[in-house]
Order: C-alpha cells, then sequence, then structure tokens
C-alpha cells in the first residue's frame, strides 16, 4: 500500500480499483531506530518519471492496463493541467488498475507499485525518495513542468532515474532526459507513429539519448525486463578493476575509437563504466565478451555508446550567478579597456549543442548595449560530438528553452517558429563552431575567454592537471577562466588566481608553468600511436649537430643553476646541480630551500630574498660547502632573467664553482721554474674565463631565440586552426546556403500561389460572415479562444486581446449559461448542441454548438454560433396574442391619435354592426354619441401625456343607431421611442355583465 502506517483507509474503498490521497510524511510517524531499521529491511522502489501530455489519457490507460501491479517500480505522472481546473485524471486511471492512484500532497513518501499524479499548478520536485510541490516561477516565461521533474529526478535518482515521455504536443521532457542520461539513467519514448500527438516524442528522440522507442503497450514488458537485469539490481556486478575487466574494457574502447576516431582511455572508470552497464542493461546483456560480439555484429552500438559517454548536460545561463559573475567581474572591465577594431576572443570547450556558446554571445551582446560599444567578436565552440556540433550550427532550439530563457532574451534574441525558438543572425555571427579535441588537437591562443564546463569532471587526473596550463597558454594576460561548479585549478595556483571561488571564475596570473607540455599539437599527440610511445610523450625530434654540440658545451663548461617563481619552487634545472642540491628524503620537494645542501642555506635565503626584495641581481661569493670531507668554494649569483622589468616573477639562481686549483709544474725543480711557464698558464685562465663568458652569452642568446621561434610557432598553428575551423565553417555555411536558397525559390513560389489563394478565400469568408451578422467563436482543444467575427463582439462583449484566454474566464452575457461546461461536453461527446437562451438584457438567442473538424477529420476545438432570433421571438408571441383578441367576445379596436381606425375583431362586428372592412374606412368618432365627444379628446390627450386611463362607464352608437351602454378600457401604444402613436380599446356591453 501506498499509505503510511497512521493513515486510515475506510473499509468501503474499492480494492479492486483504489483512489487514494498520497500520504503526507508517509515515515514521520517513525521513531529514529524504527525508520534506520526500515531503510536496512526494506528497498526504494525505482521511481519511474513519465511525461504526458495531449493524448495523454488514452496512452496511460493502455500503459497501465499491461502494467503488473507488483512490479516494485513507483510511478510519477506528470502531465500539463489548467491551473484552474481540478484534475479528475486519478478516478478515470484508477479503473485500469489495481494500483493506488491519487494525487501528490506536499512531502508525500514514495511507496512500491503506486501512481502519483502531478496536481494543477504545481511542479514537483524528488528529495531522498520524497515528493515536494513548488510554485511555479512567474517570470513570464512558459511553465515546463515535465522537464522540471525530470531533472530533479535525475539529480536525486542518479544512474537509477527511469524517464519516459508519452504523447504529447511541443517539446516538454527534451531537456529533461538530457539531464537524465548525463547522470547515467534510462530514457524510453513512445514510438511517434502510435501516439497521438507526437511532437513530445519526436522532440525526445532527436535528442539522439534514448535507449528504447516502442509502442506504449511494449513499455511495461521492456521497463521490467530492464529493472530485474542483474546490473541493474547489483550495480559493479562487473568487475572492471580486475586485469580481464580491464582487458574486456580495452577492447571495447579500441571499437569505439576505431568507429569514432575518439580514445577514452583518459576518461574516469567511474564514467565509461556506468554508460557500458547502461547499455548492457538496454540490451538485456550480462558480460563483456557478449557486449564486445555484440558491437561487433553492430557496428552502429559503438556509435551510440561513444554518443552516451560525451552526453552533454547543458542548458541556456545553466548556473545564472556563474554568468552574472562573468559579466561583472571580466565582460565589463574587457569591453569598457576596448576599441572598437579591437576582436573579443572566446572558447567554449564541449560546447555540445551550443547553448553555452550561445548563453556568451548574447552576454556580450547584452553588455556591448550597457556600454554603448560594439566591438568584434568572436567565439570558437568547439566538441568532438559532430551531430551535436550540426545541431548547434542551426541554432534551432525547441519551446521548452523557454524554462531558462527570459522572455526578454527570446523576444531579442531569437525568432520563434513553429514550436521552437531560432537564434537570430547578429548571434549566430558571433559562434565558429568546429570539430576539435581538447586532447590531441591544437588549442586557440590570445584568447580573453576560455569556458570550460563540466568536461574535467569526466576525466583523470592525468589529463585534468595538463588542460589546466593549456588554459594558461591560450590567455591572454588577465584572461578569465570559467570551470564548472564540480572542478577546480587544483595545485595550479600559480597560474590562475580566484574571481570568485563558488562559481569557478579564475583570472591569469604572470607566470609560467612547470608542466613540460608541446601546445602545439594538444595535450596527446595522436601521431605516436604505433611507435610505443605513452600518450603524452612526443616523438624524437631529427638529430640537430649544432644542439649536440651546444649541449656539450653547456653540460662541461657552463655553470649550473635553476629557475625559481616567487614560492622558491624550481620550474626548471639548467647544468648538474647534484653538488649543490640534493632530493629530500620522505615527501619529495621541488623548493630550492628545502633541497639545497646544509652549508648553502643560510646564505642561498639571503640572496633569495634579496633579489626577490630589490628585483635585482646579488652575489654571495666564497661560500664553502663540504663535500665528503672536501672543501668547495661557490659564488651564487641570484637575479631576474632580464633586466627589462619583463621577468614574470622568476628568478635564476646560478652556481658557480670558485675553488682554487693548485698549480704545479710536474717534475721540474722549484729552482730551476720558469717564469714563463707560470705566465703562459695564467694566460691559458683568463683564455678561459673570457671563452666561458662569452660561452655564457652564446647561450643565452640561442635560449632566447629558440623561445621566440617556439612562441611563434605555437601561435601560427593556433592561427592555422582558427583559418581552418573557420573555412570549414564558411564552406558548410555555403552548401547549406546553396542547398537552402534552391529550396525556398521552389518553396516560394508554391507559398505566393497559396498566399493569394488563402487571401482570396479569406476575404470571401470575411464577407459573407459580416454579411450574415452571424456570431460565431472558434475555440482550440484547450477551450481558448482563437477568433471570433465581428458580430460576436456585441453578443458576448469581446475584444481583441481575448485571444489566447480561455472562455471560461470571459464574464459573458448570458449569466445562466455555462459555455465552459456546453463546450466541454460537445468535445466529450463528439455531439452538436443546440437551445435558445436569453441574455441578460432581455434579448433572446439560437445557441448553437459543435466540434471543429479539419479537412482531416481531426477535432481540433469547439464553433459556437449566436443568432439573434428576438424579433422572432415577438412576433411568435403577438401573433399567438393576435389570435387571442381576434376571437375575444369583447370589442377590440385600434386607432390612431386622430381616431382613424386601424384594426377591428369580430367582437366589435357582432356588437356595432360593421364588418372589418367596413370600420377600416371609419373614423371612431362615427361611434360616439354627441354628449360624449368631449371624454375622447380627453383620453387623448392624456394618452399624449404618458397618462395611464382608468377604465370607464360610456355609451355608444350601432350600424342600426342603437346606443349601447359599455365599459371602456383604454391603453396607449408607442413607438420604438416610446412616444404614443395609437391608442386600443377595448369595450364590453353593459347588458352582457348585467347577465353575467
Amino acid at each position: 500500500m501506498c499509505l503510511s502506517n497512521n493513515a486510515i483507509v475506510p473499509e468501503s474503498v474499492n480494492q479492486k480499483a483504489k483512489v487514494v490521497t498520497m500520504p503526507t510524511n508517509a515515515n514521520k510517524a517513525l521513531p529514529p531506530k524504527a525508520n534506520q531499521k526500515k531503510k536496512l529491511v526494506k528497498e526504494d522502489p525505482i521511481v519511474v518519471g513519465i511525461g504526458a501530455s495531449a493524448g495523454g489519457l488514452e496512452t496511460l490507460e493502455a500503459f497501465f492496463r499491461k502494467m503488473p501491479t507488483d512490479s516494485g517500480m513507483a510511478f510519477v505522472i506528470i502531465q500539463h493541467l489548467s491551473p484552474k481546473h481540478k484534475s479528475i485524471m486519478a478516478s478515470l486511471l484508477a479503473k485500469h488498475t489495481q494500483m493506488a492512484v491519487g494525487e501528490i500532497q506536499d512531502a508525500s513518501a514514495l511507496e512500491p507499485n503506486c501512481v502519483y499524479l502531478n496536481p494543477p499548478n504545481k511542479n514537483v520536485a524528488i528529495f531522498n525518495q520524497v515528493l515536494h510541490l513548488m510554485e511555479p516561477l512567474k517570470n513570464g516565461s512558459i511553465n515546463m513542468p515535465i522537464d522540471y521533474f525530470f531533472r530533479a529526478l535525475s539529480e536525486d535518482q542518479k544512474e537509477k532515474a527511469i524517464a519516459v515521455v508519452l504523447s504529447g504536443t511541443a517539446s516538454d521532457g527534451t531537456l529533461g532526459i538530457k539531464a537524465v542520461k548525463g547522470e547515467g539513467g534510462m530514457v524510453m519514448v513512445q514510438d511517434p507513429d502510435t501516439a497521438k500527438y507526437d511532437g513530445m516524442p519526436k522532440s525526445a528522440i532527436e535528442t539522439g539519448l534514448v535507449d528504447f522507442i516502442v509502442p506504449v503497450e511494449q513499455m511495461p514488458e521492456k521497463l521490467i525486463n530492464f529493472i530485474r537485469h542483474p546490473i541493474v539490481k547489483a550495480p559493479d556486478k562487473i568487475f572492471f578493476g580486475e586485469i580481464s575487466g580491464r582487458h574486456q574494457l580495452q577492447k571495447i574502447l579500441a571499437l569505439i575509437r576505431g568507429a569514432t576516431g575518439h580514445d577514452f582511455s583518459h576518461y574516469k572508470d567511474s564514467t565509461i563504466q556506468r554508460r557500458i552497464e547502461r547499455r548492457l542493461a538496454v540490451h538485456l546483456i550480462n558480460s563483456l565478451p557478449d557486449y564486445i560480439l555484440f558491437i561487433q555484429k553492430n557496428p552502429d552500438e559503438a556509435k551510440i555508446l561513444f554518443k552516451n559517454m560525451i552526453i552533454g548536460v547543458t542548458s541556456f545561463f545553466r548556473d545564472p550567478k556563474a554568468y552574472e559573475v562573468i559579466e561583472r567581474q571580466a565582460l565589463a572591465k574587457l569591453i569598457e579597456a576596448m576599441h572598437p577594431e579591437d576582436t573579443l576572443r572566446c572558447w567554449v570547450v564541449g560546447c555540445s549543442t551550443g547553448e553555452e556558446a550561445y548563453s556568451f554571445a548574447i552576454l556580450i551582446s547584452e553588455a556591448m548595449e550597457k556600454f554603448k560599444k560594439h566591438i568584434n567578436v568572436q567565439i570558437f565552440a568547439t566538441d568532438i560530438d559532430e551531430a551535436a556540433i550540426d545541431d548547434a550550427r542551426r541554432g534551432i532550439y525547441p519551446a521548452s528553452i523557454a524554462g531558462d530563457v527570459s522572455e526578454q532574451r527570446l523576444r531579442q534574441f531569437f525568432i520563434k517558429e513553429e514550436g521552437v525558438f531560432k537564434i537570430k543572425k547578429q548571434i549566430r555571427d558571433m559562434v565558429v563552431f568546429s570539430l576539435q579535441s581538447v586532447i590531441k588537437d591544437p588549442p586557440f591562443s590570445k584568447l580573453d575567454l576560455v569556458s570550460c564546463r563540466n568536461l574535467m569532471i569526466y576525466l583523470d587526473t592525468t589529463l585534468q592537471k595538463k588542460m589546466i596550463p593549456i588554459f594558461h597558454y591560450t590567455l591572454n594576460p588577465g584572461g578569465t577562466l570559467l570551470l564548472g561548479s564540480s572542478e577546480t585549478i587544483g595545485e595550479f595556483t600559480d597560474l590562475f588566481a580566484p574571481i570568485d571561488s563558488k562559481w569557478k571564475v579564475y583570472q591569469r596570473k604572470e607566470g609560467f608553468s612547470s608542466g613540460i607540455v608541446d601546445y602545439s599539437k594538444g595535450i596527446t599527440d595522436e601521431r605516436s600511436k604505433g611507435t610505443g610511445c605513452k600518450a603524452g610523450q612526443q616523438l624524437p625530434a631529427p638529430t640537430d649537430i649544432q644542439a649536440l654540440a651546444e649541449k656539450a658545451i653547456l653540460d662541461g663548461y657552463a655553470p649550473s643553476g635553476v629557475l625559481v617563481n616567487d614560492k622558491y619552487e624550481i620550474l626548471h634545472f639548467v647544468g648538474r646541480t647534484e653538488k649543490y642540491l640534493v632530493p629530500p628524503t620522505g615527501k619529495p620537494s621541488f623548493n630550492i630551500l628545502t633541497m639545497a645542501r646544509q652549508d648553502l642555506k643560510y646564505k642561498l635565503t639571503t640572496a633569495l630574498n634579496k633579489a626577490f626584495r630589490d628585483k635585482t641581481h646579488t652575489t654571495q661569493k666564497g661560500v664553502r660547502i663540504n663535500l665528503n670531507g672536501t672543501f668547495t668554494v661557490v659564488d651564487i649569483t641570484v637575479g631576474p632573467l632580464s633586466d627589462k622589468g619583463d621577468s614574470k616573477g622568476l628568478m635564476l639562481v646560478v652556481f658557480e664553482d670558485t675553488t682554487p686549483v693548485p698549480v704545479t709544474v710536474g717534475a721540474l725543480d722549484k729552482k730551476t721554474k720558469d717564469k714563463k711557464q707560470i705566465s703562459e698558464i695564467k694566460q691559458l685562465e683568463q683564455d678561459l674565463q673570457s671563452t666561458r663568458e662569452y660561452l655564457q652569452s652564446t647561450i643565452e642568446e640561442l635560449e632566447t631565440s629558440n623561445e621566440e621561434l617556439k612562441s611563434t610557432n605555437e601561435e601560427l598553428q593556433s592561427v592555422n586552426e582558427e583559418l581552418q575551423s573557420t573555412n570549414e565553417e564558411l564552406e558548410t555555411s555555403k552548401e547549406e546556403l546553396q542547398s537552402t536558397n534552391e529550396e525556398l525559390s521552389t518553396v516560394n513560389t508554391e507559398l505566393q500561389n497559396n498566399v493569394d489563394e488563402l487571401s482570396k478565400s479569406s476575404n470571401d469568408m470575411n464577407n459573407l460572415l459580416a454579411a450574415t451578422e452571424i456570431a460565431s467563436i472558434f475555440l482550440d482543444n484547450q477551450l481558448y479562444i482563437k477568433r471570433f467575427t465581428p458580430a460576436a463582439a456585441g453578443v458576448i462583449k469581446l475584444i481583441q486581446t481575448d485571444i489566447g484566454r480561455p472562455i471560461g474566464d470571459l464574464k459573458t452575457s448570458f449569466p445562466k449559461v455555462d459555455l465552459a461546461d456546453q463546450a466541454k461536453a460537445v468535445l466529450k461527446d463528439l455531439n452538436t448542441i443546440s437551445t435558445e437562451i436569453l441574455s441578460e438584457g432581455g434579448i433572446w438567442y439560437s445557441l448553437k454548438m459543435m466540434p471543429y473538424r479539419t479537412v482531416g477529420n481531426v477535432i481540433e476545438g469547439v464553433v459556437m454560433t449566436f443568432i439573434n432570433i428576438h424579433e422572432v421571438k415577438r412576433a411568435g408571441i403577438s401573433r399567438r396574442l393576435a389570435v387571442v383578441l381576434e376571437d375575444a367576445n369583447d370589442a377590440i379596436a385600434v386607432m390612431d391619435l386622430k381616431g382613424q381606425i386601424k384594426a377591428w375583431n369580430k367582437g366589435a362586428e357582432a356588437m356595432y354592426g360593421y364588418s372589418e372592412s367596413e370600420a377600416l374606412q371609419m373614423n371612431y368618432a362615427a361611434l360616439i354619441p354627441e354628449n360624449c365627444f368631449d371624454e375622447i379628446n380627453e383620453i387623448t390627450a392624456k394618452l399624449r401625456e404618458g397618462e395611464n386611463i382608468k377604465s370607464f362607464k360610456s355609451r355608444r352608437r350601432t350600424k342600426d343607431g342603437n346606443l349601447l351602454e359599455i365599459w371602456l378600457t383604454a391603453t396607449g401604444l408607442t413607438d420604438e421611442t416610446g412616444h404614443p402613436v395609437e391608442m386600443a380599446v377595448t369595450e364590453r356591453d353593459m347588458a352582457w355583465l348585467s347577465k353575467e
């Protein structure tokens, strides 16, 4: 059951179709120990998130009819619901399953074999197997409840998350399944051919991340087989760490490299393991050898596994706070300092489908607008996924991005097309997309900003340590580096300073990297394949005799030394330094003071402090050191690499051996010592010293030249790489434009003809509707107003801005008629409703509602018409009244205010003897005796003034001349303006009254 221990279920609940309200805080009543014990003995259910929209009811019914009631799964259904109407889905769905079905209450603990439904106007989140209701953000953007839950599901359940996308319009769920796949979860989508509305399934499939595409009737079986697979039930069942497992893994990686050209051997083992285990479960394979055989028989599987390895979990403005830091701390300063002819250069590494690259382009565009300064912008966006790059180049994204992009930005930087948003040209032109591997291809250079987010977390430590120096090399001084929230620069604090530690924004520091990396070839050189070189090693260059000679001279004659930074860490060794520096015992260290021999430490410390403080050369002469009982004298010189102030905070420490060498003259007797020979020896010593100095100068010049040449070569290679990328982009764009131009030319002709026909038809229809003066309103399937005729505006008080509003939200002129309920009945039964309704103004209308059917006989809403039948209604009443008056026994006549008779009934014919034809030629005065003329004048005067006339007794003359005593009732008849125009009289013979 899905109820907590303290929940009460009435005995009358139908056990076959249980409809329950999900409990709140299901385990809250348990004491801590009981709660802990429960966790030990009870497994959490596997959570299946199901996204459904239009046409979802039939699909869900079919799904749960096939789903066993004891699967052990908890199903959370997220639908698009009207925010103001209570859903009855629970009662409808409960008829098709014996599992408990109910609407989610806040803080509902998940239980197995239960179905949870989202309530209207709430987003659903999951945290530690507990469902929470969240208020949708009121920021003007479209709420995407399915994406919202799938993202929360991926964060909570990780690789155990299962997302199912069913029938529905638009693209809600697409971004959510990317998050699920990013955590290693499973995605299943309804076959679009079987979906009533294929928008959501097609959008999900286009990501290339879907594991199963099946009809809804087959989904339960696939789900059960999947969750019961040994690897899903017991993760880490395959031991990749064992020798046999490692060998099998290498074979799989070799197959991927053969199919795609990319080597994943430096990806983290945990990442590779999760992806491979997921594919084993999808194909119901239990061992690595069987999976290797499966890949060999199905070559596309290697490409699918490659796609799973590089899942790009990305979105527009992901981590908005990080973008705020970039805008405030980096872009503002950069743009403000630039001139119009300058170029702002950025590199987005691992750009996936382009959302992050376009986010930076939008951010930069807004910053330029803010500072009223327009500069050239060049954003290089690279990835190894060719399909993702193609998608990025198109710049077309599902409507669900409205959940990540503000309404203002959507209007300013996107073009809204049918169900999608397309990047505007001004933003598209800022970005150059290119296939590039940051691991093996040369990097870009002279960049102002580098973004590498959530790539390094998938790589092993070796590659991570090599990527940070690469980024340092590519950035200009003071450039900005942005990493993912789970990434860091690690030990490279000498290369980057933090701008914002929380959002991993760093600024490039002046300095050299201690890592020896050939930047012109990327981190690893693919040309080393098959040569026995390990990744990262370089091939031996052709023999350079000059270099060999210079090296021999350096080793034999030049003094020894080291290059150190401001932390006294050794970055480079020159010559043999074992006489002065020795490795420490225990933990390895390259700190020069730690490695210095004991006799050197004091003088060396003094020299280093003075050199760094004064930024100048300092020398400590005649320092004696004891080497195994023999004393050696050495001069220590510490100074900047250059006197021009561009040494970037680095110091060169030189050790020069000055131990005096005793001069002997062999076997010559001291008395016969030749002064000339002594002089020659001194001369040779001086020449040797001069040679040393000259050699040292030559060495320095050669080193400088080599550094300059290497730097120039690196820049040229980077520029060449950029030009190649740009050229590829231009060639692709040219081909696309040519093809698109041809298609547009053909389509344009067809569309023009269609437009002309539609325009003519539209004019005919508008004139027809205006001529008939029939009030018509057209509603969609959600009962939102699509359009209305001009006559409808007078009936229901509609204005143009009411288009798109629900009919139920409007206050109509018919307070006693619920138009929305009647429209729902029409949609449900597909019948036509006809009835007469009375407006609050007392006007009668004939209301007719019928389903709106397309040419393809698809129901797309409701049509309602209102016809004014008030005059017809009045005419019918008048006809009935006329019959009554015509047959009355009393004499009834109608005359104008001058007395001319206009109407004469049968009672008047019988009472006065004049036929109707005779009476219509007479004046009423012919019936009045002379002594009664005053009363008729008085009646006429009162009627003109609008006064009521009381009935009274009078006398009338018949055709035979007889006088009759009558009882007279006079009534004034008015025109449309309320003025009296006629008079009706009813006269009863007093003789009849006396008889009665």
